[in-house]
């Protein structure tokens, strides 16, 4: 009974008698979430184009990050850095388009997924051969991003909101309304959302491939650096910021492959629950270090019942 009361109750008490701390959670919790869904978009928005699983997403991230870190370090202003970086990134992509898709256009899934995979290994040795191993660091004052924190007193309490956290939400929420507003309202969107819908149809009208897989690995660059400077200010840029890319595993599974909307509100339920989880459950019960594996755990729960995530499209196939 008392391991009961400690699983079940304890939480939700201190959760009652400390809202202040759980306040300081729940926002550390969402400005994960933000970040993972900023990463799961470029995979949503690649896969409904094109139907490829980009495995590359990740490397994507951690490429953009050192590329601006180099312009910084050759004494390159912060802002000509950044456009330099989005022209590294437009690049990137329209040589992926042309030398790895281009040419596969028409196998099977498993051979394009299997070509993002060498992308990966290509931008791995590539980027260690120009910028080297070792971790940098991401110097935000130069991008005019505010150091230090907010304090407000909550409840009696303390809440501290690192002024690094409070740009990355913003930035963050025009970046994703900015891409909304891309799709539904600009026609090169529309031919983007035609794509994913129904490809053939997509293909019949004109639309052209070539030009939206450009466009949208451009946009999945754009997100990349987004992401690679809000953690590399965190953690350091170095190519362990990879592994952070496969938290959008678990946030494509909840929220489907082919949904925008499922990518957001996945990224945000994955931060929120996983810090939850760690701070009332994990630590007390577990020892801690359950962030590790909670979103892949909480991912397989939820596929057991909706194998299709919650906002994807269930698929019947008549036989």
């Amino acid at each position: 009974m008392e391991f009961l009361a400690d699983v079940f109750v304890t939480p939700f008490v201190d959760m009652v008698q400390a809202p202040d701390f759980l306040m300081q959670v729940l926002w550390e919790g969402l400005v994960s979430g933000i970040l993972y869904a900023l990463i799961a978009l470029g995979f949503v928005l690649i896969f409904r184009s094109s139907r490829i699983f980009n495995f590359a997403q990740g490397i994507m991230v951690v490429f953009a990050a050192l590329t601006l870190v180099g312009l910084f370090a050759l004494g390159v202003p912060a802002w000509l850095s950044v456009g330099l970086t989005l022209v590294v990134m437009f690049v990137l992509a329209v040589v992926i388009e042309r030398v790895v898709l281009r040419p596969l256009v028409g196998q099977p899934d498993i051979i394009l997924f299997m070509a993002t995979i060498g992308i990966t290994l290509f931008l791995i040795g590539f980027g260690e051969t120009i910028f080297g191993g070792e971790n940098k660091v991401m110097i935000t004052e130069e991008l005019g991003i505010p150091t230090g924190d907010t304090v407000l007193e909550p409840f009696g309490g303390l809440l501290i909101l690192q002024h690094l956290d409070i740009t990355v939400v913003i930035v963050a929420t025009l970046l994703v309304l900015a891409l909304l507003a891309f799709l539904n309202y600009t026609q090169m969107g529309r031919a983007i959302r035609a794509l994913g819908d129904d490809h053939q149809a997509a293909l019949s009208v004109g639309i052209s491939l070539q030009t939206i897989w450009v466009l949208v690995w451009f946009i999945a660059g754009i997100i990349a650096l987004v992401t690679g400077i809000a953690w590399g200010a965190r953690a350091g840029v170095s190519f362990a910021l990879e592994v952070i890319a496969y938290k959008a595993l678990p946030v494509l599974m909840l929220g489907g492959l082919e949904s925008i909307t499922g990518a957001i509100v996945g990224g945000l339920m994955i931060g929120i629950l996983e810090k939850l989880f760690e701070i009332y459950w994990g630590q007390p019960l577990l020892g801690g270090n359950t962030e590790t594996w909670f979103a892949f755990v909480l991912a397989l729960i939820v596929l057991l019942f909706r194998p299709q995530g919650l906002f994807g499209e269930r698929i019947i196939e008549r036989v």
